[in-house]
C-alpha cells in the first residue's frame, strides 16, 4: 500500500441490522422490532407505566416516568437526524404488545441521547443489546459519532448492555448517577460479538427443529395418500423416540395413535409442529400452537408466495404472525426436515425415504431436488445428519442453517441447493467463517446474463448474476458444483482431508482410463509430475515386468489384487505426491472386491507412516459403481468414470488451498473524504435525475477517494483548451467531456499526441462537428485536456450495482480490449487486500503485468490499493450505480498508476 492504512471493521449490512423486522432473542424465540409511530403513544405510555411500578425502569431520557410530551416526541414521524424510537412487539392475548423501547434524541450534529428499556419478562435475553446495535446503526448513519446517557449507579444490567456491546465505552459517576459515552465507529470488538450473539440466538433457535421433545402432526388425516397422513407415517416410521400428536378435529385416532382436536388441547407442549392443513387453515393452526407454547414449526402447505398474487400476501401475514408470538417457521410450501443422527432421528417430511446416517448437512430451496438427494444418498451410501427443504425460506433460511451446521459435531459437509439468494452480504460473512471449518458446496441454478444487453459501461456489459454468484463464491470459498450429479460426487469426496499440493500420482490397470483421469487432472489445475528415479526403481521391483511407472503408473490388465496394494502403498510412502486417484478396469481377470480390499490395506499400510493424502478411487464395470471403499479408518470416494475423481479432486485441493490462506483484512485510508464524494453526487441526483456525472463531477467524486489521476483541465471552448494544453506543455490528449455519450471513441472523441495549439484548437471544433452530425447538439460539454501518458500497462477498473448483491468490482485489461477480450475478473465488494489480489491475478492478461518479452513489471500493489479505494468509494456512496476507470495506465513498481478516462453514473436511493 502506498497510502496510511489501517484495519477497517465492518458492521453488518443495512439489510442485517434493519430497524423493521425480526429480533431472534438469547433463548431462540423472537421479537419484532419497528418504528414506533404516533398510533403507538397509549402503547408506549402502559409500557412505561408497567415499567415504572415494578420499580424496573428509573429514567428513560428523564428523570422520572415519560411524560405525555416525551412520549408523543417517542412516538412522532421519526426524522433520523433528530431522533429515533424503536418498539420491540410480542403477541399476548392476541395483541401485540410492546416488550422493549431504544430511542436517541440529537443533542447536537454528533452526539445522541440514547435510552433503552426491556420488559421485566423479556430480560436476560439479549433484548436491549439488540436494539442498542440497530440504533447505532441508525445514528451512525445519519452522521451521529457518539452516544451518551446517563443511568442509575445500581443499574447493574443497562450498564453491562453497553459494556457488553462490543462498542468503545467510557463511564464515570457524575451527581447524578452514572454517564455513559459510547463511540458509534465500529470496532473488531463489536462486529465480532455481534457474530457471537447472532450464532448463539439462530443455533437457540433452530434446536427445536433438530431436536424437538415432541412432535405435532396438525392436520394428519386418515387417508393415506393425504400428505398430513404421510407426514405422521414418517414420523412413526423414523423411530422418534419423543411424543406424537396427532391434530386432527374429525378423528379419534389415527394411525394407531389418540388424535387431538386442536393443538391448544394437546397433553402437555411440544417443540414442533407439522402443519399440512390447507393455506387458509394455516393462520388459525399457527395461533393455535403458539397457545399451547409450540416454539418451531414446519409448514408444508402450499399456496402461498409461490403461486404469487394472493399468496404472496398470504405468506406476509403468516410470517408477521408466525414472528409476532415468537416462533420460528420452516417453508412454507416444503417437503420438511429430517435428523439422521441415530441419537435424534426424526423424520418431519412427508417421505418415507430415509438416508443413511453420516456427516453430510443439506438444504435445497426445492423439495424435487430435496428427494432426488435423500434418493441418491441411500443408493451410495452418503451418510446424512440432518436435511432441510427450506421450501419459500419465509423465515428460516440457509444463512441460519449455515449458522447452526458451523458448530454442529454431526456435520462435516454442508450441500446448499439455492434457487435465490435471500441476504447474498449475510451469506458472504457468515460463508467466509463457515467456510473454513467445514466445506460448503453449492449447487445454485435460474442464472442468466440476460441484465448485461442493457448495461452502458464496458463494466456493467460484463456483469450479470451469474458473474455476481461466482465472484461470491471464490470469496467465500464456497465449492461450486456444476449440476446434481456433481454435487453429490463432491458430497462424497469432500469428506476427505484437502491435498497438502497440486500433485496427483494415477494408478490404474488400463491406458486410456489413466489418460483420461490426467487429462482431467490438468484442466482442473492439479499437476500429475513423473516419479523420481528413485520411485520408479521401486515400482518396478515391485510391479510386474510389463507395468508402467511413469505417470499414471499403468499395472496393466492382468495385474492382480497383490499389485494393486503394492503400488498404493509404496506411491503414498514415497513422499513425491499430495494425492492419489486409483483406477480399476473390471476386465474379468480380477474380482473388483478383491482389488477393493487391496487397495484398501495398501491405504491401511501407508496411514501410519504419516501418509495422509487424499485416495479416492474409480471402478469401471459392467454396474455403474458410486459410493465408498472401506478402509480402516476412512471411507474412500469411489466413482464409475475416471474423470470424475480428478474434478472432485481438483476442487477439493482449491477449496483446501483457499482455507490454509490467512483470511483478507479491510484496509481503511486515512486520506479518504467519503462525505464529499457523496455530496457531488447527491447535488447530481437532485439537480439532475439519475444519468452520468460530468467530467468535472466524476474527477471530483475521485479526487476524494484518493484514486490517482491523470492532471487534467476542463476547457469549454478551442480557446480555453489551447490555453490548458500550453500550461502541460506539448503533446497532449483532446478528449469530449459529455454525459450523453458512453463511449467516446464511437463518436471520435478521443485525440492523441496533438503536438501544438492549431491542433488542439481542430480537434475541438472537430469534435464538436462530429457530435452535431450525431443530431445531440447540447451533448458536448465541453473536452477534457490531458498531458500525453507514456508507458506503463493499460488496464480497466470498474464498479457496476447489482440489485442484490450490491457493488461488483471489476479489473481487466484497458483500452478497446475489454470488451473485445472480455478478460475481466470480478468480486463483490466490500474488498478485502486479499480479494484485491486475486481480482489482479484471476484475469488470463496478469502475465503483461509481471513483465513480459522486455517489457518492464507493473505497480501490483498500486493497482491493488486502487480497486481497494474504488469498493470503499461504492460502498460510501450508493448513489453510484456504475463506475468505469478506463484507461488505467499501470508504471513499473514503484511508479504507481493513474486514471486516463472515469465515467460516473449515479442514480436515487431512498
Amino acid at each position: 500500500m502506498h497510502a496510511p492504512v489501517r484495519p477497517r471493521f465492518v458492521p453488518p449490512s443495512e439489510s442485517e441490522l434493519d430497524t423493521a423486522g425480526q429480533l431472534l432473542l438469547r433463548d431462540g424465540t423472537a421479537a419484532q422490532i419497528r418504528a414506533a409511530t404516533p398510533e403507538d403513544r397509549g402503547a408506549l405510555a402502559r409500557f412505561f407505566r408497567d415499567l415504572f411500578a415494578e420499580s424496573r425502569c428509573r429514567r428513560f431520557l428523564s428523570a422520572s416516568m415519560p411524560g405525555p410530551e416525551l412520549i408523543a416526541r417517542l412516538a412522532a414521524e421519526n426524522d433520523p437526524h433528530a431522533a429515533v424510537t424503536l418498539v420491540a412487539t410480542r403477541v399476548r392475548e392476541g395483541e401485540a404488545r410492546i416488550v422493549a423501547a431504544g430511542a436517541y434524541l440529537a443533542r447536537d450534529v454528533n452526539t445522541a441521547e440514547v435510552a433503552l428499556a426491556v420488559a421485566d419478562a423479556f430480560r436476560g435475553r439479549g433484548l436491549g443489546t439488540l436494539l442498542l446495535e440497530r440504533l447505532a446503526l441508525a445514528a451512525a448513519r445519519n452522521g451521529f459519532t457518539r452516544f451518551r446517557t446517563l443511568t442509575d449507579a445500581d443499574n447493574a444490567p443497562m450498564l453491562d448492555v453497553f459494556r457488553a456491546s462490543g462498542f468503545d465505552v467510557k463511564d464515570h459517576p457524575t451527581r447524578g448517577g452514572i454517564e455513559i459515552d459510547l463511540s458509534l465507529a465500529p470496532s473488531c470488538a463489536c462486529v465480532s460479538r455481534h457474530a457471537a450473539r447472532e450464532r448463539v440466538a439462530t443455533i437457540a433457535s433452530l434446536l427445536p427443529f433438530f431436536r424437538p421433545n415432541a412432535v405435532a402432526v396438525v392436520g394428519a388425516s386418515r387417508d393415506p395418500h393425504a400428505i398430513g397422513h404421510r407426514a405422521l407415517d414418517a414420523l412413526i416410521r423414523s423411530g422418534f423416540r419423543g411424543a406424537i400428536y396427532p391434530v386432527n378435529p374429525k378423528a379419534a385416532e389415527v394411525a394407531g395413535l389418540r388424535c387431538y382436536r386442536s393443538a391448544r388441547d394437546l397433553p402437555a407442549p411440544a417443540d414442533l409442529a407439522v402443519i399440512a392443513v390447507p393455506a387458509p387453515a394455516v393462520p388459525r393452526a399457527v395461533d393455535d400452537c403458539a397457545a399451547r407454547g409450540v416454539r418451531a414449526l414446519v409448514v408444508l402447505t402450499s399456496g402461498f408466495a409461490e403461486v404469487g398474487g394472493a399468496g404472496v400476501e398470504l405468506q406476509k401475514a403468516l410470517v408477521e404472525k408466525v414472528r409476532g408470538h415468537g416462533m420460528r417457521m420452516v417453508g412454507p410450501n416444503c417437503l420438511g426436515l429430517l435428523n439422521a443422527v441415530p441419537v435424534a432421528r426424526l423424520n418431519a417430511t412427508f417421505t418415507p425415504t430415509f438416508p443413511p446416517s453420516g456427516r453430510v448437512a443439506m438444504s435445497s430451496q426445492s423439495g424435487a431436488v430435496g428427494l432426488a438427494a435423500l434418493g441418491a444418498a441411500a443408493r451410495y451410501g452418503l451418510g446424512f445428519s440432518t436435511f432441510v427443504s427450506v421450501g419459500n425460506k419465509a423465515d428460516v433460511s440457509d444463512n441460519d442453517l449455515l449458522q447452526y451446521w458451523e458448530d454442529d459435531p454431526d456435520t462435516d459437509v454442508i450441500l446448499l441447493y439455492l434457487e435465490s439468494f435471500g441476504n447474498p452480504r449475510r451469506f458472504s460473512r457468515i460463508a467466509r467463517r463457515v467456510g473454513r471449518r467445514k466445506p460448503i458446496v453449492v449447487l445454485h441454478s435460474g442464472l442468466t446474463r440476460s441484465g448485461g444487453r442493457a448495461a452502458g459501461s464496458h463494466t456493467a456489459a460484463l456483469a450479470g448474476s451469474a458473474t455476481a454468484v461466482e465472484a461470491l463464491f471464490r470469496q467465500t470459498g464456497v465449492v461450486r458444483a456444476g449440476s446434481l450429479e456433481e454435487m453429490f460426487d463432491l458430497a462424497l469426496g469432500l469428506g476427505c482431508r484437502p491435498p497438502r499440493g497440486p500433485r496427483v500420482a494415477v494408478v490404474t490397470n488400463a491406458g486410456g482410463p489413466g489418460i483420461l483421469c490426467a487429462d482431467a487432472c490438468e484442466a482442473s489445475g492439479l499437476t500429475v509430475p513423473e516419479p523420481s528415479p528413485e520411485l520408479r526403481a521401486r515400482l518396478a521391483e515391485l510391479l510386474p515386468g510389463a507395468a508402467s511407472v511413469s505417470n499414471p503408473i499403468d499395472l496393466i490388465a492382468a495385474a492382480g489384487p497383490d499389485a494393486y496394494r503394492r503400488a498404493v502403498e509404496t506411491v503414498l510412502t514415497s513422499g513425491e505426491y499430495d494425492s492419489l486417484i486409483v483406477l480399476f478396469t473390471a476386465a474379468g481377470l480380477a474380482e473388483p472386491r478383491d482389488v477393493e480390499k487391496a487397495i484398501a490395506d495398501g491405504i491401511g499400510a501407508a496411514r501410519p507412516s504419516g501418509a495422509n493424502g487424499p485416495v479416492l478411487a474409480c471402478v469401471l464395470g459392467p454396474e455403474e459403481r458410486r459410493g465408498y471403499l472401506n478402509c480402516v479408518g476412512e471411507r474412500v470416494p469411489c466413482y464409475p468414470f475416471p474423470e470424475t475423481p480428478a474434478r472432485v479432486l481438483g476442487k477439493l485441493a482449491a477449496y483446501g488451498a483457499w482455507r490454509t490462506q490467512p483470511p483478507g483484512v479491510l484496509p481503511d485510508f486515512n486520506d479518504l473524504r467519503p462525505s464529499v464524494a457523496r455530496a457531488v453526487c447527491r447535488e447530481a441526483v437532485a439537480a439532475r435525475g439519475a444519468g452520468w456525472l460530468s467530467a468535472e463531477e466524476a474527477r471530483a467524486v475521485l479526487d476524494a477517494a484518493g484514486l490517482p489521476l491523470v492532471p487534467g483541465t476542463f476547457a469549454r471552448t478551442p480557446d480555453e483548451a489551447a490555453e490548458a494544453a500550453a500550461r502541460f506543455g506539448f503533446p497532449v490528449a483532446v478528449k469530449l467531456a459529455s454525459r450523453w455519450f458512453v463511449h467516446k471513441s464511437e463518436v471520435g472523441g478521443v485525440r492523441l499526441d496533438l503536438a501544438d495549439a492549431v491542433a488542439v484548437r481542430r480537434a475541438v471544433e472537430e469534435i464538436g462537428e462530429r457530435v452535431g452530425r450525431e443530431n445531440q447538439p447540447d451533448a458536448m460539454d465541453g473536452v477534457i485536456v490531458q498531458p500525453m501518458v507514456r508507458g506503463g500497462v493499460e488496464v480497466m477498473g470498474g464498479v457496476t450495482q447489482d440489485p442484490l448483491f450490491g457493488p461488483l468490482v471489476a479489473f481487466g485489461l484497458g483500452g478497446v480490449h475489454v470488451e473485445v477480450q472480455a478478460d475481466v475478473s470480478f468480486r463483490v465488494a466490500p474488498l478485502t487486500d486479499r480479494d484485491a489480489a486475486e481480482l489482479v491475478r484471476g484475469v488470463r492478461g496478469f502475465r503483461l503485468l509481471e513483465g513480459y518479452r522486455g517489457h518492464p513489471p507493473a505497480d501490483l500493489d498500486a493497482i491493488e490499493e486502487s480497486l481497494l479505494r474504488l469498493s470503499r468509494l461504492a460502498e460510501e456512496a450508493p448513489e453510484i450505480g456504475e463506475i468505469d476507470l478506463n484507461p488505467i495506465f499501470a508504471f513499473p513498481p514503484g511508479a504507481g498508476c493513474q486514471i486516463g478516462d472515469a465515467r460516473i453514473r449515479v442514480r436515487p436511493v431512498r
